[in-house]
């Protein structure tokens, strides 16, 4: 057997397979409503499957030429740079928080294992397939049990004035067992009119559940005109 050809027969399993396994990483994300989806994921994977499959046999004529050096790996090797880029576009930052950076990694696991796919990796492929499913649910239930408390969040503060306000806001987030990590000040001056301070708090709390009772009883300080976190 040439191991530089291959059948239509095996050409269709291994891109059916890769449908197949990126669908199923693909179910997981489109139920969370993550940017990259069911159709995102498997096209990542049908396509990475498909490049895999040009590279090892595309230029199967070459194989023997004395003019011309057949690498397999050098088509699929663009894969992951490529995925990269499609990366950064699901990854989003507002403030102190990130997010994206889980969908963003899926895509390149799934790229990985449509290139595993492709060259005929089949037990690596179905074994990542599975743990990757493992990871986003599994471990996504643990991870918002025992971590999520550990987040850094950013608190928004605007004030009319900021005597004295600002130090009653410190002392009792310390009394509240809250962590300031970073506090930002900023004087927007108004025409005719006094000064409002916009004050950004990254904040960790000791658990999420006290979160909104802070919030509220930050609002009904004196000169606190909005609060937000994010």
């Amino acid at each position: 057997m040439d191991i530089w050809h291959i059948d239509p027969l095996h050409i269709t399993i291994r891109l059916l397979l890769a449908l197949l396994l990126g669908g199923l990483i693909g179910v997981e994300r489109e139920r969370n409503s993550h940017p990259a989806g069911f159709r995102t994921n498997i096209l990542v994977c049908l396509s990475s499957a498909l490049i895999m499959l040009l590279s090892i046999y595309g230029f199967a004529d070459f194989a023997n030429s004395d003019i011309a050096r057949l690498d397999p790996a050098r088509l699929a090797a663009q894969v992951l740079p490529g995925i990269g880029f499609l990366g950064a576009g699901v990854i989003m930052r507002n403030g102190m928080s990130v997010s994206g950076l889980t969908t963003a990694a899926t895509l390149f696991i799934v790229a990985g294992i449509g290139l595993a796919v492709g060259a005929g990796f089949y037990f690596a492929a179905i074994l990542a397939t599975v743990m990757v499913i493992v990871s986003l649910t599994v471990l996504n239930a643990v991870e918002k049990k025992f971590f999520r408390a550990k987040r850094i969040y950013t608190m928004k503060i605007q004030l009319g004035t900021k005597s004295g306000t600002l130090g009653s806001i410190s002392t009792f987030l310390e009394g509240k067992s809250v962590d300031i990590r970073k506090l930002l000040i900023e004087e927007e001056v108004q025409d005719s009119k006094d000064p409002i301070f916009h004050v950004t708090l990254s904040l960790k709390f000791p658990r999420k559940s006290i979160i909104v009772p802070i919030m509220e009883q930050i609002g009904h300080m004196n000169d606190v005109t909005s609060v937000t976190v994010e």
